[in-house]
């Protein structure tokens, strides 16, 4: 039997999951009629399944520890679900949808993703792709995505990559590169954020979208600046808006920025570090907050603090349990960061699955524990798409948020 060990990163997701965090990501992928049925969608899936065989692996308890095998029982009938009394959805029903769906738990008893196959009042079709993370991270996301649904064409014209860098210095270099990278790193905020608090099973999702390459080029012009600059700055808009009008005060708000470390043609589920700032939500002028936020990342970059994160994170986590339980204790506290914002590329061109173009792509990761808020973004064809997962009892009125972040694109870029 093929026995594939969790990895640390693999099993530190699972421990994770408890009843009020569940540990799958989502991806939703919006078809334009007329839509594949979820048999043919099936028989596709079925077909190109063996360039993914971890797809078709579930856990077991090993006397080696957890571990991924063979699922003999197999069936995509379980993974791709269908439901004929489905009501038609439209756009504001189906985020009202995809939070139900995503508040419920995969069946550890089978490999950990399915996709629900919803209709549309169009005629197209939804498709809500749970996957959980210990399985595969944004990254490996996106790939599986392109082994399973892009067409044959499309997915040899959209593969990403991911590059990681190694950072040497002389000891003494070395020694100041460390302290700096800790003050960064692990500075705390001033204030409690007002996304800290004990949350529940419920959950709210709410969309926005940006055009990617206006996006590139007012960062650019502006201050040199990134793609992911940008978004964090939007992100920080959004957030603006809706903190002065929910809680008045403005200040920073530290963000936790994941960095994928996947190297071009692995094929490891999960491989990231990140690395954390403060947004400026005090600035309201779009431009100066994206030269504040580059200013940040800029230094971040330099100084590899997201490999740092990884090197010592490991090497802490080596030396003893109690030194990896208190690594996770350290970077969960709310005063570490207050949201996660991820950036993960999607296909670069249009896409479509079974002859039907996607019409959008959109990505949900779960909040955490005293992080009532998580902002995902994916690209797709020109467009940036952002996904917005909240627990609704203390992140109200989410879809002021999301309209806040497209009001912040727009701004920018006429800023720039």
């Amino acid at each position: 039997m093929n026995v594939v060990p969790l990895t640390p990163e693999d099993r530190a997701i699972l421990a994770l999951e408890c009843a009020t965090v569940a540990g799958h990501t989502c991806k939703v992928i919006v078809l334009a009629p007329p839509a594949p049925g979820t048999d043919d969608l099936r028989a596709a899936i079925e077909k190109r399944l063996d360039a993914a065989p971890a797809l078709r692996r579930r856990l077991e308890d090993t006397e080696a520890g957890p571990a991924w095998i063979p699922d003999e029982n197999f069936d995509t009938a379980r993974h791709v679900i269908g439901r004929a009394d489905q009501q038609p959805l439209d756009h504001d029903s189906l985020s009202d949808e995809v939070a139900l769906l995503f508040a419920q738990r995969l069946d550890r008893d089978r490999p950990l993703w399915r996709i629900d196959v919803l209709h549309m009042q169009d005629g197209g079709a939804a498709l809500v792709w749970r996957i959980h993370h210990a399985l595969a991270d944004g990254t490996a996301a996106m790939r599986y995505a392109r082994i399973l649904l892009w067409e044959e064409s499309e997915r040899a014209r959209t593969s990403t990559t991911a590059h990681s860098t190694h950072h040497a210095a002389d000891d003494v270099r070395r020694r100041a590169h460390l302290a700096a990278f800790m003050r960064r790193e692990f500075a705390r905020s001033r204030g409690r954020s007002p996304f800290d608090g004990r949350i529940g099973t419920r959950r709210h999702v709410a969309f926005a979208r940006a055009p990617l390459h206006d996006l590139h080029d007012a960062a650019k012009r502006i201050d040199g600046a990134t793609l992911n600059d940008a978004v964090l700055t939007v992100v920080a808009g959004g957030l603006r808006h809706w903190v002065q009008e929910h809680h008045g005060r403005l200040g920073d708000v530290r963000v936790k920025v994941p960095v994928s470390l996947h190297k071009e043609g692995d094929d490891a589920g999960n491989r990231d570090s990140f690395f954390s700032l403060g947004l400026p939500l005090n600035e309201p002028d779009p431009a100066t907050r994206l030269r504040a936020v580059h200013a940040a990342t800029a230094v971040r970059k330099a100084e590899h603090d997201a490999e740092a994160v990884d090197e010592l994170t490991r090497r802490l986590s080596g030396l003893s349990p109690g030194l990896e339980r208190f690594c996770a204790r350290v970077e969960r506290n709310p005063r570490r960061f207050a949201v996660n914002v991820s950036n993960v590329p999607g296909p670069r061109t249009q896409v479509s699955v079974l002859e039907a173009p996607v019409r959008s792509l959109h990505s949900i990761a779960e909040i955490g524990e005293r992080h009532a808020l998580r902002v995902a973004v994916v690209s797709l064809a020109g467009a940036l798409n952002f996904g917005l997962l909240a627990d609704p009892a203390i992140v109200d009125d989410l879809e002021a948020m999301a309209e806040g972040m497209e009001a912040e694109a727009a701004a920018l870029v006429a800023a720039g």
